[in-house]
């Protein structure tokens, strides 16, 4: 029996809600009004398709989530109330909070709108299980996962997510270190221990074209360095790993074109880039049959190095124009989330095999 990854999923998706929800977390204030009175507030005048929509389908993906875990559960029976019934209380709760910030606007439509979201959600996880789809995929994963591949699961569904934000280097997830560095001068201004912080004698400069090609390569062989961690059969990485390079390009071409427009979609193909995917490609061919271990292993040295030279080069001098203006900041908050994912989702997996290291010793 392995453990389901729908339910630290789940968790992960309500962090993002509460992001979305409460984004941009400043101006807090009591605006003269109880957080409940919206409840029986009249219907707005004034609403969008895309305001609908959003709201609908903001919540689906965690009503299945929290139903697919019930239904692993002796509470099956009820997944569908108990998803529902869960996710009406976080948007309640989000849609009070709403109250004390003057940016956002709480709306009983939009409470409305996320429990029938989530309803469906849980419904649809209710019909597959019904319908068998859930058992096939159990199955499907014995066969090609190992049992406890819970953990590698959900950081590879995240992968996609992080790859939306832009980035200074195709792939280079983890770029932090500028930013922390400005963030803690922020915070430590006007305070002694602002000079314990250190000060650059340079600044950043862009990586030149061999150090973008390695971090490409690296920042692709990642990801299937990790799905190779938790994959049994060596065929069957061969289709991961064909899987990864197409899901890992498609979604940086999503990203560039919806920040920038459909015309730089693949504006950042340049010849260094093509270069590190090609070596990326032969080294996980060359690394296919290794074992988990090794590749656990393989994992940690790539990240050392990956983060080390990403962390020399400057964030996108681009990207905060873009977020202001993009889409008249329609999508603001969700790229947001991309954004933070982008940022952690490397740290997460160095946590991840380390500790699969560690479980592993421990055992031996």
């Amino acid at each position: 029996m392995h453990k389901t990854s729908a339910w630290p999923l789940a968790l992960i998706y309500v962090g993002l809600i509460c992001y979305a929800s409460l984004y941009p977390f400043s101006d807090w204030r009591y605006q003269g009004v109880v957080p409940w009175a919206y409840l029986s507030s009249p219907w707005p005048k004034y609403w969008t398709g895309f305001d609908v929509t959003i709201n609908l389908l903001g919540y689906l993906p965690l009503g299945f989530l929290l139903a697919l875990s019930a239904l692993r559960t002796s509470r099956g029976r009820y997944a569908v109330v108990l998803a529902t019934l869960a996710a009406g209380v976080l948007s309640l709760t989000m849609e009070s909070l709403q109250s004390y910030l003057p940016m956002r606007v709480a709306s009983n439509v939009d409470l409305g709108l996320n429990v029938a979201g989530a309803w469906l959600g849980a419904l649809l996880a209710w019909g597959m299980e019904e319908l068998g789809v859930i058992e096939r995929w159990s199955i499907f994963r014995a066969r090609w996962f190992v049992t406890d591949a819970r953990g590698g699961l959900v950081l590879l569904a995240l992968w996609p997510v992080g790859l939306l934000f832009p980035a200074a280097v195709p792939f280079g997830l983890g770029q932090v270190l500028e930013r922390l560095e400005a963030s803690l001068g922020d915070i430590l201004q006007d305070t002694p221990l602002l000079d314990w912080l250190p000060v650059r004698d340079i600044e950043l400069q862009p990586l030149v074209p061999g150090a973008e090609l390695v971090c490409v390569m690296l920042g692709m062989l990642i990801p299937c360095l990790l799905g190779f961690c938790i994959i049994r059969a060596t065929s069957r990485r061969l289709l991961f790993l064909l899987l990864v390079f197409a899901c890992g390009m498609g979604v940086t071409a999503l990203s560039a074109a919806l920040s920038y427009g459909p015309e730089h979609a693949w504006a950042w193909f340049s010849e260094p880039v093509k270069a590190g995917l090609v070596a990326a490609m032969v080294l996980a061919l060359l690394l296919l049959g290794v074992p988990r271990r090794v590749s656990a292993a393989l994992v940690l040295l790539a990240l050392g190095v990956h983060l080390d030279l990403l962390n020399q080069a400057p964030a996108s001098p681009y990207f905060a124009q873009t977020l202001s203006t993009w889409e008249q900041g329609r999508f603001i908050r969700f790229h947001g989330l991309a954004q933070w994912v982008g940022w952690l989702w490397p740290y997460a997996t160095l946590v991840y095999v380390l500790f699969r290291v560690w479980v592993r010793d421990a055992k031996n």
